[in-house]
This record gives structure tokens, sequence and C-alpha cells, in this order.
């Protein structure tokens, strides 16, 4: 079971470096307007569609494995008890102790 948990936290970290570097490859809105005046590397490297496409559905793709590492993690860390009551399923119920009768000075 540690070896899956090694693996999946393995595959946790290489997605979220590799979602990090995807993201940052892209290029903002407002590079559109340079990439008009003579960048033209990108439609040759990537295909004549550009890199949007590629890089996108690549950074999906890696964002998808994030999370579901994350999911796998969750479920195999957390401990197997399971209770109705949640968090509060290891509080023991408070001990009901009868009513003293006040007394009320004369």
């Amino acid at each position: 079971m540690e070896l899956i948990q090694s693996l999946v936290l393995i595959l946790n970290v290489v997605s979220a470096i590799a979602t990090i570097v995807l993201v940052l490859m892209q290029h903002g809105k407002g590079a559109d307007m340079g990439a008009a005046f003579g960048s033209g590397s990108a439609g040759s490297l990537f295909g004549s569609s550009g890199s949007a496409n590629f890089l996108s559905r690549t950074t999906a793709v890696t964002a998808t494995l994030f999370f579901a590492s994350c999911l796998a993690l969750v479920l195999l860390v957390s401990p197997a008890k399971k209770s109705d009551l949640g968090v509060m399923g290891t509080q023991k119920p408070a001990v009901q102790q009868p009513a003293q009768p006040s007394k009320i000075p004369e």
C-alpha cells in the first residue's frame, strides 16, 4: 500500500510541475497583437493551428491528472473507519445529570 501511495504522490508532484510550466508557456490575451507582426515560429513548430490548441489541451490533461491524483491521495491516506457522524463520531455523549432543585431564599 505504501508503494501505491508513493507512486500516486510522484504522479501528483510531476503533474503539478507540468501544469505550472504549461501555464507559464502559454501566451496571454495581449500576445496576439505581437504575434501578428512577424512571430510566425509557433505556426511552424506546432502545426497550422499554432501552439494555443496544443498547450491548452495538454494543460487540461495535466490539470485533470493533478486533481485525480489529489483525490486518490485523500482516499489512500484517510483512515478506513467509517462513521455516521463524521468528525463528531469519535466524541462520547455527554453524561446527563438530574436537575437539582434550586433553593430560593425566603
